[in-house]
């Protein structure tokens, strides 16, 4: 993982999440140029959303993808986006897949979300333990 930053005129973050989803009834329908067609779908709408995609995979009947994303984004918008582009646009290309989902649901509801990063719980609590120390005028307030 790189050490990428995202800087705005007075930010700098570097926000990770690690998303799945799956197909609806968990049917191995992502083979081949299907497959190859989402994969291409996921790399567009994560560029035209300015996301970058740190690693992903494709498997049969669900997808990983670990993403950076910028601070003004939300992880509901982005998977929202994705899933709802690729859906339409593979079900238009694949007829095969209209067969199959027939109510025109190609994921399933829901996915998951988990954030990642290169800063652990120790070292937050370490840091915030150094500042816990009263200053010179006492101004720390400390929330517990």
């Amino acid at each position: 993982m790189s050490n990428y930053q995202r800087k705005g005129s007075h930010t700098v973050s570097r926000l990770s999440c690690h998303l799945v989803w799956s197909t609806k009834y968990r049917y191995k329908v992502l083979n081949g140029d299907i497959k190859n067609r989402c994969r291409e779908l996921l790399i567009q709408i994560c560029e035209a959303e300015e996301v970058e995609i740190l690693k992903g995979v494709v498997s049969s009947d669900h997808i990983h993808v670990h993403i950076e994303y910028a601070p003004k984004q939300s992880i509901s918008y982005l998977v929202k986006q994705m899933k709802g582009r690729t859906s339409r646009k593979l079900q238009i290309e694949f007829m095969s897949l209209r067969k199959t989902y027939w109510g025109k649901h190609f994921w399933a509801t829901g996915y998951g979300a988990w954030s990642t990063g290169n800063i652990t719980d120790e070292m937050v609590n370490e840091y915030l333990e150094h500042h816990r120390k009263p200053d010179s005028d006492n101004s720390n307030f400390i929330l517990e």
